[in-house]
């Protein structure tokens, strides 16, 4: 007998309708409540539009309007880009999964809700090769900045950066966008607009119009392999 290999094997994903709302059905935001992070929940609900936000309880969102971004847009400052071709920095993808997790998670004068729950659901989503990081680490080798986030099919779901680093948040971004653009993504959810978001280009969409577009993004819910750096 042979078996698909793991560049071609794609998921069959559980059914949990009879946990959410259906997001093309409801009005609501909060379309679920409880459950877990396993992967088969997690899988089922960023291809149909949800995720998870909030824990004690487990809130499930689909919102309305969406934030995206086009992949072809990104707004930074001069010094930010000046910074990029400087190359005082070190990339890589998926080496430190955990640790961006943890360092987005970092508030000094606000609650995270990036909770143990969420850290121990999405490092195995990491583990199972659904959700990846992208790091930044400076002159000294010390992790500076990264952004993590979920990839099913052509789908990329941003989750949080953080910078330690001035504005290494933002060249993780910067490398994140041209790594999916290479790798023929088409849609890159941002889900809820805020200044940051904004002012780096991210609009919002009617959810009609995202789900729409999700859609056709995960019809091959493949795992994402990302394809070489070049820096």
């Amino acid at each position: 007998m042979e078996f698909p290999s793991e560049e071609t094997y794609i998921p069959k994903i559980r059914d949990f309708s009879d946990f959410f709302l259906n997001p093309k059905e409801t009005e609501e935001e909060v379309v679920g409540i409880g459950g877990d992070l396993s992967t088969s929940r997690l899988l089922y609900a960023y291809t149909h539009g949800i995720f998870p936000w909030m824990d004690k309880p487990l809130l499930w969102f689909s919102l309305d309007p969406r934030a995206i971004f086009d992949l072809n847009v990104l707004h930074l400052s001069r010094k930010v880009h000046r910074k990029i071709r400087q190359k005082k920095y070190t990339i890589t993808m998926n080496h430190a999964f955990e640790q961006v997790m943890r360092c987005c998670s970092y508030r000094s004068e606000e609650q995270t809700w990036i909770t143990d729950t969420f850290l121990k659901g999405f490092t195995e989503f990491h583990r199972q090769g659904y959700a990846h990081s992208l790091e930044v680490w400076n002159e000294e080798g010390l992790l500076g900045g990264g952004v993590y986030g979920v990839a099913i099919g052509k789908f990329f779901a941003g989750e949080s950066m953080f910078s330690f680093e001035p504005d290494f948040g933002k060249i993780a971004l910067h490398y994140l966008f041209q790594i999916l653009k290479r790798d023929g993504f088409t849609l890159f959810d941002t889900q809820q607009m805020n200044p940051v978001t904004l002012s780096l280009g991210a609009y919002e969409i009617p959810k009609s119009k995202f789900l729409e577009r999700l859609t056709s993004a995960v019809e091959v819910p493949s795992k994402w392999k990302p394809s070489r750096l070049e820096i």
